[in-house]
């Protein structure tokens, strides 16, 4: 009787413990997902169809969701209080869904106090957060406020602190700079408000007092260039995840391609980086990922901790999937995590995989404008290499 009542206290403990979040191991073996920049808040649907694809996690931003004040959970990035009530809400309704769903996710914000996103902020770029160190204060309350309100939501994999920091820019460091340049770079601007890691860690030490276990991911500088880490030492928490984008060569794989005649080829074209020249092919794109990878391991950090946040080429763009599949491939054999760019956006369409090349974009907008986003095809051969290197 004693081991019946014991074993029934036993099982009656374990159904009233909270799920919780992950922790750092579900990073030991590599996850591919992808990102989620939507203006409307996601619903299970969504996360299903992503879900479907072979993806077991999404990088979720809320900055463009609408909410009680200007910035969504933040209220105001000009002054930041307290996270709004509805805001909160309609997240922990998100990560439900996503819950439900089978996927994890990283939140991301691309805002913070002091740095608003620019597409929020009348096209002109807010470098407060990196000028004034109050900001850095208002950006740790709200992270640590947040971590408070989700640590035990069993959809969180991870806290993403901010997308695609800026902190070099305007400051006499070029994106493309030679590592060396970038060291001394750092020493000149090292305990002051540009130094990226020393932020990371502020914010850091903010979510640590409310929340010990979540992983932190944190984008290097310049637009989460994969060069970006070459100044860095590791953070001291041990739960981090270091994540850098790739939309290497800009020019050639984003905006200016899609009007471009003739498009410019991959591989084949000729690109700059400093002073350097080169034809970008495979074995450049291998070099250029190398770079993170090859900080990590001079650094001891283990290539699973290395994460390629987003990548990806507009779908017009003729050889872009031989690009996308050049990237994972190399992405794969150091064995990382990645997030494709980007899964069913709803407010720009040109790096949506599901979407045929050919597609018209105006056609995509015209539908979904009258409701009749159903009827554009989705049955793009570019998610279909996507799907395929998932599986590896």
């Amino acid at each position: 009787m004693r081991s019946l009542l014991t074993g029934l206290c036993t099982a009656a403990l374990l159904m009233a413990a909270p799920v919780m979040a992950a922790d750092i191991s579900f990073w030991d073996t590599p996850r591919h997902g992808g990102n989620s920049f939507n203006e409307k808040a996601p619903d299970e649907a969504y996360f299903r169809a992503l879900k479907a694809i072979g993806a077991t996690w999404v990088r979720l931003t809320f900055s463009k969701w609408k909410g009680e004040d200007r910035d969504f959970l933040i209220g105001n990035a000009d002054d930041y209080k307290a996270i709004p009530a509805s805001d909160l809400a309609l997240l922990k309704k998100t990560l439900d869904a996503a819950d439900a769903a089978g996927i994890k996710v990283v939140l991301t914000p691309l805002s913070l106090p002091g740095d608003r996103w620019v597409q929020h902020n009348a096209n002109t770029p807010d470098d407060r957060l990196w000028n004034d160190r109050k900001y850095w204060d208002q950006s740790a309350a709200f992270w640590r406020d947040l971590a408070a309100a989700v640590k035990d939501h069993p959809a969180i994999a991870g806290y993403n602190l901010l997308n695609e920091p800026t902190p070099e820019k305007g400051m006499g460091l070029d994106e493309h700079a030679a590592p060396e340049v970038r060291i001394a770079w750092y020493q000149k601007h090292k305990g002051t408000t540009h130094d990226l890691p020393g932020l990371y860690e502020h914010l850091i030490k903010a979510v640590r007092e409310v929340d010990p276990t979540t992983p932190i991911m944190v984008d290097g500088g310049w637009y989460a260039n994969a060069w970006s880490f070459s100044y860095w030492t590791p953070l001291s928490d041990d739960k981090v995840l270091y994540a850098f984008h790739m939309y290497e060569p800009w020019n050639i794989t984003s905006t200016p391609q899609i009007k471009r005649k003739p498009q410019r080829p991959y591989p084949g074209s000729e690109v700059t980086w400093g002073e350097k020249t080169l034809t970008f092919d495979k074995a450049a794109m291998q070099d250029f990922l190398a770079k993170p990878f090859d900080w990590a391991r001079v650094n001891g950090v283990p290539a699973n901790r290395m994460v390629a946040g987003e990548f990806g080429c507009v779908r017009v763009w003729t050889d872009c999937g031989a690009y996308l599949g050049d990237v994972i491939d190399t992405l794969n054999s150091h064995g990382a995590h990645w997030a494709f760019y980007s899964f069913r956006e709803d407010v720009w369409e040109a790096m949506d995989y599901e979407i045929p090349p050919a597609y018209p974009a105006g056609q995509v907008y015209y539908l979904r404008e009258q409701g009749k986003g159903d009827k554009v095809p989705m049955d793009s051969p570019l998610m279909e290499i996507i799907k395929s290197k998932m599986a590896k």
